[in-house]
C-alpha cells in the first residue's frame, strides 16, 4: 500500500512522539554505552543475517528479538530501547513509503523494549540477572516479555485499524495468541544472554547463545521456503487457468481474496483464512481438464456442453487432492457449485452437506462473476450482485456467508476488474434471473 492516509500517518506520528519521549532521559541515566553500541550493532548483523539469502527470512517484523530483551534485562529502559534504534532505521523496506516504514518499525520498537525494561526493573529482574539467580529471574522475565509482546500487538492492530480502517476488535484479534509463543522463546535466549553477559565470562559467553537461536532461524527458513514451493505451485496452476480462459483471468484471484474476506467476517483464525484464500483461487482449477472452445463460447451452452463443463469440479479435485498443505481447500474445489437445495453439482449434495469451505467458495464465485464482464453478461453493479446473493441466500446460498460478504464489502468496499474484452457483445441477462440459471453461470 503505498498510499498512506491522514488518519494513519497521524498515529504513526504519535506513536513515534511516544517513542522519543521514552527516549529522552538518556542524558540523565547512567549508561554504559559501550553495551549499547555493542547490543545494537549484534541486533543489526543478526537482523542483516536473518535476512541473507542463506537463511531465506524475510519478514517484516524483525526475525532477532533475543538481542533486544537481552537488552532489557541488562539496561536501563532509555539506553536497552535505543539498541533498536539504528537496524530498524537502516532495515530494507520493500514497500513504500520506505522511510515512514522504518520511522514506524523503530518507534515500535523503542515502545515494546522500554515496556519491557520498566516492567523487568520494576520486578527486580536486574538484580536477578546481576546475581545470577535464574529462577527467580524467570519471573520478571516473564512479566517484560509479556509486556513487549502486548505492546507490539497493541500497535500492530493499532496502525492496521487507521490504514485499513479495519474495526479496532477486529484488527487486534488473535495477535498476542500468535505472537506470545515465539517471542516467549526469544525471550529466554535474551534472559540466558543477560545471565552470561553478567558473569565471570563476560559478553564473548552470551554470544553463544546465538549459536542455538541460528539453527532454529535455519529451520524456519525451510519452513518459508517450503511455503513459498506451495504458493508457487498454486500460482502456477492460476496461471494455467487464466491463460486457457481468458474471459475470467484474474477472476481465481478475486475469489481468492473475496473468500478471504468472508472468512475474516466469520472470526475464522488465520490459518484457516490462509486455507480459504488458497480455495478460492484454485476453485476453477479443473478447468484444465475442459474443451478450450467450451471455455471460450460466446452465448449459452448446450446440455451437452453444460454437462462437460461440469465436469471442471471433478477434475480439480483429483489434480489437488494430493497436495497436503490445501487442507479443506481440496473440498471446496470439489463441491463449490453445491447448492442448499440440492440442484448444484456434481453430487447434489444439500445444506450442510455442503462442506463449510465450499459454501464460502460458492459465495465469493458468484460474487466475482456477477461483478466482471465475461463474453455471456455484463457486470453489474456491486449493490445489484449483493441483492441478487441475498435474495438466493437459503436456497443457492449458506445466508451466513451471504451474509458475511455484504458486511464486509459494505465496510471494506469492492473494486472489480473487468475480465473480459470490451468488444465482445455479451448478453444481459433479466433483472431477475437467478444467479444459477444465467447462461455460463457453472462455467
Amino acid at each position: 500500500m503505498e498510499a498512506v492516509s491522514a488518519r494513519a500517518r497521524m498515529y504513526v506520528a504519535a506513536v513515534v512522539v511516544a517513542a522519543l519521549c521514552c527516549l529522552l532521559p538518556l542524558p540523565g541515566v547512567r549508561t554504559p554505552w559501550w553495551a549499547v553500541a555493542l547490543l545494537a550493532a549484534l541486533y543489526a548483523g543478526c537482523e542483516r543475517v536473518a535476512r541473507s539469502r542463506f537463511v531465506g527470512i524475510s519478514h517484516p517484523a524483525g526475525t532477532f528479538y533475543p538481542v533486544l530483551l537481552a537488552g532489557a534485562f541488562l539496561l536501563p529502559a532509555p539506553a536497552a530501547a535505543l539498541v533498536a534504534v539504528p537496524a530498524a532505521l537502516l532495515a530494507p523496506v520493500g514497500q513504500r513509503p520506505f522511510t515512514l516504514r522504518r520511522i514506524w518499525r523503530a518507534a515500535q520498537l523503542v515502545l515494546g523494549v522500554w515496556a519491557a525494561a520498566r516492567v523487568h526493573w520494576a520486578l527486580g529482574g536486574r538484580d536477578a540477572v546481576v546475581t545470577g539467580d535464574v529462577p527467580y529471574a524467570l519471573g520478571p522475565a516473564g512479566a517484560a516479555v509479556l509486556a513487549f509482546c502486548l505492546v507490539l500487538a497493541l500497535l500492530d492492530g493499532g496502525i492496521l485499524a487507521a490504514a485499513e480502517r479495519v474495526p479496532v476488535r477486529r484488527a487486534w484479534r488473535g495477535l498476542v495468541a500468535r505472537s506470545l509463543a515465539p517471542i516467549a522463546v526469544h525471550g529466554l535466549a535474551g534472559l540466558m544472554m543477560a545471565v552470561l553477559w553478567r558473569s565471570p565470562y563476560g559478553p564473548v559467553a552470551a554470544l553463544l547463545v546465538l549459536l542455538p537461536m541460528c539453527v532454529s532461524w535455519w529451520a524456519f527458513a525451510q519452513y518459508h521456503r517450503e511455503r513459498a514451493a506451495h504458493q508457487a505451485t498454486i500460482r502456477a496452476l492460476v496461471q494455467a487457468v487464466d491463460i486457457k480462459d481468458g474471459y475470467t483471468r484474474g477472476h481465481s484471484e478475486r475469489v481468492g481474496q473475496a473468500s478471504m474476506m468472508i472468512a475474516r467476517e466469520l472470526g475464522m483464525d488465520d490459518e484457516r483464512v490462509e486455507v480459504l484464500r488458497f480455495a478460492g483461487i484454485l476453485h476453477d482449477v479443473g478447468k484444465l481438464g475442459v474443451p478450450t472452445r467450451l471455455l471460450r463460447k460466446n452465448g449459452p451452452l448446450t446440455p451437452e456442453e453444460r454437462r462437460v463443463i461440469e465436469l471442471h469440479p471433478e477434475y480439480g479435485h483429483e489434480m489437488v487432492r494430493g497436495i497436503g498443505f490445501l487442507g479443506e481447500a481440496r473440498a471446496a474445489v470439489l463441491h463449490h457449485h453445491e447448492r442448499l437445495d440440492g440442484s448444484g453439482y456434481p453430487y447434489g449434495l444439500v445444506g450442510r452437506q455442503i462442506p463449510e469451505s465450499a459454501r464460502v467458495v460458492a459465495v465469493a464465485d458468484a460474487f466475482d462473476a456477477m461483478t466482471s464482464t465475461r463474453s455471456y453478461s455484463r457486470a453489474r453493479p456491486v449493490a445489484v450482485a449483493l441483492e441478487e446473493l441475498e435474495r438466493c441466500a437459503g436456497s443457492h446460498f449458506d445466508p451466513v456467508m451471504v451474509t458475511a460478504l455484504v458486511e464486509a464489502v459494505r465496510r471494506a468496499g469492492w473494486h472489480p476488474a473487468v475480465t473480459a474484452d470490451d468488444a465482445h457483445t455479451p448478453r444481459v441477462p433479466p433483472p431477475g434471473t437467478p444467479v444459477s440459471s444465467r447462461p455460463g453461470a457453472h462455467r
